[in-house]
């Protein structure tokens, strides 16, 4: 078989950056329906949107195997659909809807997929991260070669629980990805008003914990140094530490008006450093695919989400007594 055609300037072949183009395009016109869903009043509650991230997690799950786990906080709808979860089943949880992935009872921030091996969205600020640290000590115990992707936020790196979980990790060898999204603002706060050390990956030096600084607006980027953190956990050298630094568009979450930051703050970036736009260029200048080739592929997106929004409203709400269940884990009782 001949060597599949590589790219030009770049190390991805043609296959692999249109696969990143579709993953990241339907990850942001999801998350515009479901700002549009929260406007009319179909979402509750809150609502983050990922809406200029993508490249952060669709760079990291094209590394990731089968078994390999992920756990993340609140901007979560691009972890779900980056890492395989049905479109339909999120939208139905994001409106509250019984055909949800929690049926209806977790919205934005709670839910889970065990066939996915995603286990949340968590709206605590930094408590996924010691959560992570136990999932991969589970891979450590059974003596497999799975992988945990933690995610957390600039914001959250702050965190105490954050640093006794790299202590535990290092101290253990845990096969654990630390994620640093790193989007310049943690909630309404510049990160340069939060930190006196703003070389987040860094952090985990005094641990013995390796880390770098990534750009998160190049899916390759990404994926590279994905590449690099995977291999050093998978062969027992311990937890890593990805800063990977991108930018959201939208405010905070549907409520925040993000009224700290100029419109041309965030218009530069959208026009320099959008990451769907830069894969988009090398798929064009690499005559890889046409303009008609990527509005087709937009118009079959566009059509997934809105079916996916359908669904959702055409899915029943929650039966009441649905309030009294998975409240507690059954046990059988134990012998005296």
């Amino acid at each position: 078989m001949a060597a599949q055609k590589k790219a030009s300037k770049s190390n991805a072949s043609a296959d692999e950056l249109k696969a990143y183009y579709h993953d990241m395009l339907l990850i942001r016109r999801f998350e515009e329906k479901a700002g549009q869903l929260y406007g009319m009043g179909l979402i509750g509650g809150f609502c983050h949107l990922y809406i200029g991230q993508e490249a952060v997690v669709v760079g990291l799950e094209a590394t990731a195997e089968e078994g390999d786990k992920r756990i993340t906080t609140y901007r979560d709808h691009g972890h779900m659909l980056a890492c395989g979860m049905d479109p339909n089943g999120v939208m139905a949880e994001l409106t509250g809807r019984r055909d949800g992935y929690s049926r209806g009872k977790g919205g934005s921030m709670h839910m889970f997929s065990k066939e996915k091996h995603f286990y949340g969205g968590h709206g605590i600020v930094g408590a996924n991260v010691p959560l992570g640290a136990g999932l991969a000590f589970s891979d450590k115990y059974r003596g497999n070669d799975r992988v945990t992707f933690t995610y957390f936020g600039d914001g959250a790196a702050n965190q105490g629980q954050v640093y006794e979980t790299f202590n535990m990790a290092k101290l253990w060898d845990l096969p654990v990805i630390f994620v640093i999204e790193n989007n310049q603002y943690a909630m309404g706060t510049a990160q340069k008003r939060s930190t006196s050390s703003p070389e987040l990956y860094k952090r985990g030096e005094a641990f013995g914990i390796p880390g770098e600084a990534v750009d998160g607006m190049d899916v390759l980027a990404v994926k590279e140094a994905g590449e690099k953190a995977v291999a050093h956990c998978r062969s027992g050298k311990g937890p890593y530490i990805l800063e990977i630094k991108t930018y959201r568009y939208r405010g905070h979450s549907m409520s925040d008006p993000a009224k700290y930051r100029t419109r041309d703050e965030v218009q530069k970036m959208r026009d320099e450093k959008d990451c769907i736009e830069h894969v988009r260029d090398l798929l064009l200048t690499g005559k890889h695919a046409t303009e008609d080739d990527l509005k087709a592929v937009d118009k079959e997106i566009k059509k997934i989400v809105n079916a996916s929004a359908e669904f959702a409203k055409d899915s029943p709400e929650p039966d009441p007594a649905e309030l009294w269940t998975d409240v507690y884990a059954e046990t059988a009782p134990q012998n005296a």
